[in-house]
């Protein structure tokens, strides 16, 4: 039998992403685990930040971002970004990560990152804690690797989610979409 639970963001798990903000010459990294899909045409992603973050400041500035996808190579430095503040820190210099000149933005990714979204704020929501930034994803790049005839295919067991204060790695593919359906 279920028993009540305290009120709070159970929904496990979600991705961890490291959402880079700013220019070229002042940006910063915020380590994200409220990110999600919210349109597939055009393709559309949210990010909730709080008003206090350095990144809020600079997503407001800009009305731009980039999603970077975050691996089991990029864990420790995900987590190091998540922890100090970008008013006080150069993340990138700090972390020793690469700023990539964003195609479409102003935006630079992080070019060790497996995936980049580059994406252009279409709406604001104001929440009580967050505000939610909802950008269409205008470019995306991607390690060659994880390219099969210019198609994203992510390998599995690299990426990483966020379960309750705990980052576990994806891994075993348990079916496919459909494959109920299938015979």
């Amino acid at each position: 039998m279920k028993k009540s639970v305290k009120l709070s963001t159970h929904l496990a798990p979600v991705p961890v992403v490291m959402v880079s903000c700013g220019d070229m010459q002042c940006s910063d990294i915020i380590t994200i685990a409220w990110a999600g899909t919210v349109n597939s045409d055009p393709p559309m992603v949210s990010i909730s930040v709080r008003r206090s973050r350095y990144s809020y400041e600079l997503i407001q500035k800009t009305n731009e971002f980039v999603v970077n996808l975050v691996d089991k190579s990029l864990l420790k430095i995900c987590d190091g970004c998540g922890v100090v503040s970008g008013r006080e820190v150069d993340k990138f210099k700090n972390f020793s990560l690469t700023k990539q000149k964003g195609i479409i933005v102003n935006t630079p990714s992080i070019e060790e990152s497996p995936v980049s979204f580059e994406c252009v704020v279409r709406n604001k929501i104001e929440l009580p804690t967050h505000v939610m930034f909802i950008g269409e994803i205008v470019y995306a790049t991607a390690k060659e690797e994880w390219l099969q005839n210019d198609k994203l295919v992510i390998p599995e067991d690299s990426l990483v989610a966020y379960v309750q204060n705990r980052y576990v790695a994806t891994k075993d593919t348990l079916g496919t979409y459909g494959y109920t359906l299938k015979k």
